[in-house]
């Protein structure tokens, strides 16, 4: 019989018992239960390996389409911006909301066999959140904000091309998250698609087990591809009949026994090895083994699926479940929902967010227990026990103030809708955001109400007057907040106050911001459209922190910095297009910095000026010395009487303030007018300092590697002019003096980037490779086959040892188009000669690599890179550098 919908085929009775189980263990907790029924999940691979593709199915399946959108004629949902459609690109995440399986009865087919129970289908529809993030590696910074928001992910992989560079890299960014994953292997109806290969490339590349899940089923064992064999459920899956993939034909193993035995063969193989590497990992299933009489094919599929999705969740993640299809031939894409809503956790099966309060770590839940401790002690003085309780209660991240904690948000995207304005993508964390809620940003310290609340599938919107705990929604109307802020509610908060204690310092998971590696010039084409051309810039930065923005004081030009040239020619292009901003762009260029190679004596500047018509005067005492790179980090040293401060260049600003304590940071000193705190203080001299940073006096590029210590007493720093900004304006020029002051002593020296690269290229070319890579461009290859470092995918976070697999363990069945299967080389763990480069490059001479790769390896070879830091220039090549950038002023 012919079935419109996969999960008409699937055993309905036995899942269901489980389900009206988790159902009815929920009705006491009607939120729980909801958050059970939700699924957050993102969409990640390379570029080009069929995420939107798989998306528009998703959606058409789902019954939120009519119709199936394609990349190629730019009719896609998700990728709705001009930039997108004529690129064939992702550029930025896009959330969808839809259910699986469709709760609406109206777009149930009307063939269901009779013993489908349709009550029972619409109480299990689960809500789905779907992120789809783009492949291209000038863009990883938007996959990783959309990674912080996910409770799960759909890894997409190219059946011919395997797993590729940015997969890597992704992959990785997803496990520092502790993101549960699974694979669906695309494209197998491509000629050269190899499932086999590729299987065993996820054992090698991306360190976890196997688990088949599904094996392809090639018509006639070597013919084109045209379903699935089911390893979980022992069936096969056939797409006939409609074009659109909504027709399946299900056969039982006996079946396929009868009429094709080698796939049937191949089935029972397929599911000895799955039950076999869950016994490893799982004692759920050891017991099910045996409690079967360690036959592994009486296992029920329903029991497999609850062993799947316990080692899904365990962290790290060492099992990886795959499954097979090919989105574009509309085959594969429903068991892929099916397994979305089994396998990938709900939010209350995460692992309760990370956050920061006034410099302390600590979780979420942490917060709102103490709170609730706290609250419930006795309000008199205890003794004893009681006391060392509710010190305990007390300590950490916990402050009194969380019980007025009503909701707490993540800003993870802003996107200008032409529209609707600025919409801004949130994840609710905890309690529920209400329309009209006054929302405080604990990281621009302002409060604003929230106007309207929508739910987004993609560029289609609905208006909801909630957005509840565990969900993603938008809200509408906001003038400040920016990608990365903390929202949150609280009790008795008005537009023009503050939450109390230690609340306003709340963050949710802060984002690492990468240094922009590319920057141009922009110019309006008269003054009157100067005003335009900010406010379109201030848009584009609130959208995408990534991008940064700086003046130069002597030509005045405004510079716009990327993470690469594509980030920058889209920023250009939606600059131009879509704001319709009338500016002239100047070419691309490279960012590099400069450091100073001296030390230099305190430096004293008092300013004693008007600003803003009123008088203001301040004293700055500042001094400068090299310094070497240490990892980032932003908090006061233990010393109460100074504070340090580490910059993504590795600039190290240290303020001591010897009649200030930051142990009392509130309490108004003898030394300060009441109008000044040190906060105020500390965050103004930070300011001044990091501006003097921005541009160096040798070729104007901003600092790296420096030093600066700044001496700041209360006592005679402060004058009764003294104003926060007077404090960030003498800063400025007390650092400025000195970093000038260094550089005629001893000329600063110059820095560029230094990309990490992961080249992929065939055996024959990996010589000429090497070579172009050692010799012509001067870079370092460090390993081969990734033999000596291992890549942390650009996120500075190490996870410690990672799991070697040998292929030759790995279950695969055999692709039909090679001769013995794939093989594998299990030194190197790459396919076929299929080998991997990793090098340091400098940045200028990986400027058009591409093409050039593409000439040495005959169209095949592929590379991803990202910076790997700044390092000091000879005096040849700095002058070479300098040279090359005269030609074109």
């Amino acid at each position: 019989m012919q079935l419109a919908w996969i999960w008409c085929t699937r055993r309905v009775a036995p899942r269901s018992v489980g389900t009206c189980r988790r159902l009815l263990s929920s009705q006491a907790h009607p939120q729980h239960s909801q958050l059970s029924k939700t699924r957050n999940i993102g969409i990640i691979a390379h570029i080009d390996a069929g995420k939107t593709t798989t998306t528009e199915r998703m959606l058409y399946y789902s019954g939120h389409t009519r119709r199936i959108g394609d990349v190629d004629e730019g009719s896609t949902v998700t990728d709705f911006l001009p930039a997108e459609r004529a690129r064939g690109i992702t550029i930025q995440s896009a959330a969808i909301t839809f259910n699986w399986p469709p709760s609406d009865p109206k777009s149930v087919p009307q063939d269901l066999p009779s013993s489908f129970d349709t009550t029972l289908r619409s109480s299990i529809s689960h809500n789905v959140n779907l992120i789809d993030t783009p492949g291209h590696a000038d863009f990883t910074f938007e996959v990783l904000r959309s990674l912080r928001v996910l409770d799960g992910a759909v890894c997409i992989l190219d059946g011919v091309a395997g797993v590729e560079a940015q997969t890597e890299k992704v992959w990785t960014q997803a496990g520092h998250y502790h993101i549960p994953r699974i694979i669906f292997i695309n494209k197998l109806d491509r000629d050269g698609a190899a499932f086999s290969r590729t299987v065993k490339e996820v054992g090698v590349r991306l360190h976890g087990w196997p688990a088949v899940c599904q094996i392809p089923w090639w018509k006639g064992g070597s013919g084109e591809f045209i379903g699935v064999g089911d390893v979980v459920h022992l069936r096969g899956m056939l797409w006939r009949g409609a074009t659109d993939g909504s027709q399946i034909q299900p056969s039982s193993l006996q079946e396929l026994e009868a009429n094709n035995p080698e796939f049937a063969e191949e089935i029972k193989k397929a599911r000895i090895a799955l039950v076999e590497l869950l016994s490893e990992h799982d004692d759920g299933m050891v017991e099910l083994f045996l409690e079967h009489d360690e036959d592994h094919l009486a296992i029920p599929g329903t029991q497999i699926v609850e062993s799947l999705r316990r080692v899904v969740l365990q962290t790290p993640q060492t099992v990886i479940p795959i499954f097979a299809g090919a989105s574009f031939r509309n085959i594969g894409v429903q068991p892929l929902l099916d397994a979305v809503v089994d396998l990938l956790p709900t939010p209350l099966e995460r692992p309760e967010p990370e956050i920061s309060l006034d410099h302390r770590k600590g979780t979420l839940a942490e917060l709102l227990a103490g709170a609730a401790s706290a609250e419930s002690a006795p309000v008199a003085k205890t003794k004893g026990k009681n006391a060392k309780t509710t010190a305990a209660a007390t300590s950490g991240v916990n402050v009194p103030e969380a019980r007025n904690l009503q909701a707490c948000a993540l800003a993870f995207k802003v996107v200008n809708d032409a529209k609707r304005g600025i919409l801004v993508y949130v994840r609710v964390y905890s309690g529920s955001i209400d329309r009209g809620s006054i929302l405080f940003n604990t990281n621009l310290l302002t409060a604003e109400r929230a106007p309207r609340l929508l739910k987004m599938y993609a560029n289609d919107a609905v208006e909801v007057d909630s957005i509840q705990v565990g969900q993603i929604g938008v809200i509408t109307g906001l003038k400040h907040a920016r990608t990365g802020d903390t929202l949150i509610v609280y009790k008795g908060l008005t537009t023009r106050t503050q939450p109390a204690g230690g609340l306003a310092s709340l963050q949710l998971r802060p984002i690492h911001v990468p240094p922009p590696v590319f920057f141009t010039s922009i110019e309006p084409n008269s003054l009157s459209e100067q005003k335009h051309v900010l406010d379109s810039l201030s848009i584009l930065l609130r959208e995408d922190p990534s991008l940064q923005l700086s003046t130069d004081e002597e030509s005045g030009q405004t510079h716009l910095a990327g993470m690469g040239d594509l980030h920058l020619e889209i920023a250009r292009d939606r600059l131009l297009n879509d704001f319709k901003a009338k500016a002239r762009i100047g070419k691309i260029e490279i960012g590099y910095r400069e450091t100073p190679t001296t030390s230099t004596t305190p430096y004293t500047h008092t300013l004693d000026r008007t600003i803003a018509s009123k008088p203001a005067k301040a004293t700055a005492v500042a001094s400068i010395s090299p310094s070497l790179p240490s990892p980032q980090q932003d908090h006061p040293d233990q010393d109460p009487y100074k504070t340090t401060y580490t910059s993504e260049d590795g600039n190290i600003i240290t303020i001591t303030h010897p009649t200030l304590s930051l142990a009392s940071p509130t309490t108004t000193s003898s030394h300060l007018p009441p109008t000044l705190t040190l906060p105020q203080i500390l965050t103004s001299i930070h300011a001044g300092a990091s501006a003097a940073l921005a541009r160096g006096p040798l070729n104007h590029f901003p600092l790296a590697n420096t030093a600066v210590d700044i001496h700041f007493d209360a006592a005679t720093h402060i004058h009764p002019e003294t104003t926060p900004t007077a404090i960030s304006t003498a800063t400025r020029a007390a650092v400025a003096a000195s970093l000038r002051a260094a550089n005629e002593s001893s000329a600063n020296v110059m820095m560029e980037p230094v990309m990490r690269v992961t080249v992929f290229v065939n055996e024959a070319a990996l010589g000429s490779v090497v070579q172009d890579l050692s010799s012509a461009r001067g870079g370092q290859v460090i390993s081969l086959d990734g033999g000596s470092e291992e890549d942390d995918g650009g996120s500075g976070v190490d996870d410690g040892e990672v799991l070697r697999i040998n292929p030759a363990r790995i279950y695969a069945p055999p692709d039909p188009f090679t001769s013995g299967g794939a093989a594998v080389d299990v030194g190197g763990g790459l396919d076929n000669g299929q080998r991997q480069i990793v090098a340091r490059v400098p940045l200028k001479e990986m400027v058009g690599y591409l093409n050039h790769l593409r000439a040495l390896t005959g169209g095949r070879g592929t590379f991803v890179m990202g910076v790997d830091g700044f390092e000091k220039m000879g005096s040849q090549r700095q002058k070479e550098v300098l040279d090359g950038m005269r030609e074109f002023v």
